[in-house]
């Protein structure tokens, strides 16, 4: 009944004993605890020995779930297309109630893998029937095995998509020869086609191993969590670590870039904040780079009617504060506060994560566009106010034509047209974007103005030429329309391939985006909240404890062979008890009845405490 509740249960039980009998089997235990050939099964029958005809005295249950979110954090994290393995040192039993928990391991999956191969042999056959049996091939050559693991060592994990879903679960002992070089392909071709990947009984050492397997291999970000100091070397190994807080120590918090105290906070780290970070840097780099090109290659079209000499095209003041003054601060406002979806539509959709995934929003044919967009906008910005200023003379008939004014409406057109680029680029306006891009315009001509009067060419005359080169020019239409019209043709193509683009090819993030500007419109809606509950069967809550630890494999040298981790080594090793409960729960015929909800491996008496196990 406790374990059908999905509680962590216990049977105890005991047995009378006379001082003669005690003494005599104490004396066997001590001679077989000496000897040095097949210790382990003389021990085993000394411990039958003793455990028979005892009587049962009852049942402890103990009440040790996931942390809150889990299970729907997974299930969220997977709809990004974000893979999740898990790397425990529990063992399998424990370890597949801790999938079926949080909803990684289902009822309605095709097939669960199982590799628990104790030579290597016979792990190859184990991985190579699993690969066959899901590319539905009769027989796998070694010749094409290798050739096939070639061709996926180029690929993405995310491009290896297969429609039915399978889970590989697979033990420490088996995975030392896994990860062996002859294997370590079959082994990741294998557990990227499956959809769950469960490493139970394992080492630190060799948690740190997978991760540099898939990071060596794959063209993927890899990311490991970890609450505990057996989680260190596996954080370091990995692109991102994660360290959560709790109740095993902050060895893992101190190790890692990112740390919190709940697991389900890892949803909004990644599919929020992560995602707005690569949008705005995406972003950020686009048009900082249509910006300097639509600058500076107007000097390369001046040079063609100066002579490629030296002379600028512009005040030299004006190059000087260009990037520093007139337009850092609305670039830095977007790439600090631009979101093209809210939060709460950043986690209803987790789909939104896919683009950066695959490198949409910046890649050659980004850079290239507003490589492209700099170059037209440069060639506009010179050759309009050109052709304008050839026709063009003041009201009272005088030519305006100078090479001071020429510059002066340049550099305002410039300055102008990058910060109305900036506000159509922006999705998300703050009063901070506000008071930077408006803000610069007006700091603009405050120092055009100023630099150019007469006071200080009168102080500095020298550095200062353009006297009163400003106020003469802007006071007339003509320069103001030539500014008008050179502004819209620059922007009127963007707007228009981008309002065709949206309307005509939407992405789910335009969707999204109109759909949340519609319910904007339409005013706040109450909403009903309720509660998600599992929907997996009950499994059922015992876990035997007939198998032993990963001592055996430690001491074997298998996790020990020579890799670029050479940093990260380090040993887990398993806690001794003294007291007669432990010892039951180490003997051979007892049975651990343990939660399908918070399952707790018996012969390591360690908490799960929550944080999924060190989900990868």
């Amino acid at each position: 009944a406790f374990a059908g509740e999905g509680l962590r249960t216990l049977a105890l039980a005991y047995k009378d004993l006379s001082e003669e009998y005690y003494h005599i089997w104490k004396k066997k235990l001590h001679y077989v605890s000496t000897v040095i050939e097949n210790r382990e099964e003389h021990l085993a029958v000394l411990y039958e020995e003793i455990e028979q005809g005892m009587k049962l005295l009852g049942a402890t249950a103990i009440e040790d779930k996931l942390q809150e979110g889990v299970p729907e954090t997974i299930a969220c994290l997977t709809l990004a297309d974000i893979k999740i393995w898990v790397l425990t040192g529990d063992k399998l039993e424990t370890a597949m109630n801790i999938g079926y928990s949080c909803n990684m391991l289902r009822d309605n999956m095709n097939e669960v893998f199982i590799i628990s191969g104790l030579v290597q042999l016979e792990v190859q056959q184990q991985l190579r029937s699993a690969k066959e049996h899901i590319l539905g091939l009769s027989r796998v050559s070694s010749t094409g095995d290798v050739a096939k693991g070639e061709m996926f060592a180029e690929d993405s994990v995310f491009e290896e998509a297969i429609i039915a879903e399978y889970a590989l679960v697979i033990n420490g002992l088996s995975l030392a020869h896994a990860l062996e070089p002859q294997l370590e392909h079959t082994l990741l071709d294998l557990a990227c086609l499956c959809k769950t990947v469960i490493c139970c009984r394992v080492t630190p050492m060799q948690k740190a191993q997978v991760v540099e397997l898939v990071r060596r291999h794959k063209r993927a970000v890899t990311l490991a969590v970890g609450d505990g100091a057996n989680d260190v070397s596996m954080i370091k190994t990995a692109h991102i670590g994660v360290g959560i807080s709790g109740q095993e120590g902050m060895q893992a918090v101190l190790a890692s870039d990112y740390s919190f105290a709940q697991f389900r906070y890892l949803q909004r780290l990644l599919l929020v904040h992560g995602r707005w970070s690569y949008f705005r840097m995406c972003n950020f780099l686009a048009y900082f780079f249509y910006k300097n090109f639509a600058f500076t290659l107007v000097h390369f079209w001046y040079g063609f009617y100066c002579g490629f000499s030296a002379q600028t095209v512009y005040d030299q003041w004006f190059i000087t504060l260009f990037n520093i003054v007139y337009t850092s601060l609305p670039v830095l406002a977007m790439g600090l506060f631009d979101q093209d979806v809210n939060d709460q539509n950043s986690l209803r959709y987790p789909s939104l994560y896919k683009p950066g995934q695959q490198n949409h929003l910046f890649n050659k044919r980004q850079f290239f566009l507003c490589t492209l967009q700099g170059i037209v906008t440069s060639f506009l910005l010179f050759f309009i106010p050109y052709g304008a200023f050839s026709v063009m003379v003041k009201e009272d008939g005088a030519d305006l034509s100078d090479h001071q004014t020429f510059a002066v409406t340049i550099a305002t057109t410039l300055v102008i047209v990058v910060s109305v680029q900036i506000g159509l680029d922006t999705h998300y306006w703050t009063a901070v974007n506000h008071l930077f891009v408006w803000g610069s315009l007006i700091v603009y001509f405050a120092i055009l103005l100023a630099m150019q009067s007469d006071s200080l060419f009168g102080i500095f005359s020298s550095n200062f030429p353009f006297i009163g080169t400003a106020r003469n020019c802007l006071s007339e239409k003509t320069v103001w329309l030539a500014v008008l019209l050179t502004t819209v043709v620059c922007i009127l193509p963007g707007l228009v391939v981008s309002f065709l683009r949206v309307d005509l090819f939407p992405t789910l993030t335009d969707k999204v985006r109109h759909l949340q500007q519609s319910r904007k419109k339409q005013g706040p809606q109450e909403q009903n909240l309720r509660r998600i509950r599992r929907t997996s069967s009950r499994r059922s809550a015992y876990a035997f404890s007939h198998q032993q630890g990963y001592g055996e494999l430690i001491t074997s040298g298998k996790n020990m062979r020579m890799s670029t981790l050479s940093s990260t080594r380090s040993l887990e090793g398993t806690a001794q008890s003294s007291s007669w409960i432990e010892n039951i729960l180490k003997r051979k015929n007892e049975v651990a009845c343990i939660s399908p909800e918070r399952p707790d491996p018996p012969d390591s008496h360690r908490d799960f405490r929550g944080s999924a196990d060190r989900l990868k």
